[in-house]
């Protein structure tokens, strides 16, 4: 019985991979970084002018690796920061940027929605609630096991 859920855990982490892998090989053909494919992803979802720290926490990027690949994304032309209350800076996109996006990373959002819309309603509802199951069960677990080890 434990040999069959820990196949089954290995199959749900190859999946999670594999998709890992599917985003990773759209970043190699688009010639920019995993990395800068979440920040222009999570831009065009979120609207030019979205601060850097919204950028992390929808993208689940940390703030060091989000900062980095902001740098490297403003000196290849495609974005610029502007500085907001505080230490917030918005992210904005340069008339290129404008232009990646839309032909570039819109299809790939296109592209997941499709995919999506490809399942019946209730698989959309179920596979979301399951989802968020499994995370939420991971995250406590998490926490215990950080108790632990700490």
């Amino acid at each position: 019985m434990i040999m069959h859920q820990e196949n089954e855990v290995q199959e749900f982490n190859h999946l999670y991979k594999e998709l890992d892998d599917l985003y990773h090989e759209i970043a190699l053909k688009l010639g920019i970084s995993d990395s800068a494919l979440a920040i222009l992803y999570t831009v065009c979802a979120l609207g030019d002018g979205c601060l850097q720290k919204d950028v992390c926490r929808e993208a689940y990027i940390s703030k060091q690796t989000v900062n980095s690949s902001v740098r490297n994304l403003e000196r290849a032309g495609y974005l610029y920061l502007e500085q907001s209350t505080g230490r917030d800076k918005h992210i904005r996109l340069t008339e290129m940027g404008q232009r990646f996006v839309e032909e570039k990373i819109r299809p790939v959002i296109q592209m997941e929605n499709e995919a999506f819309l490809d399942m019946e309603p209730e698989e959309r509802k179920e596979f979301i609630n399951l989802s968020r199951k499994y995370v939420d069960r991971f995250r406590t677990r998490e926490k215990k096991l950080l108790e632990v080890l700490t």
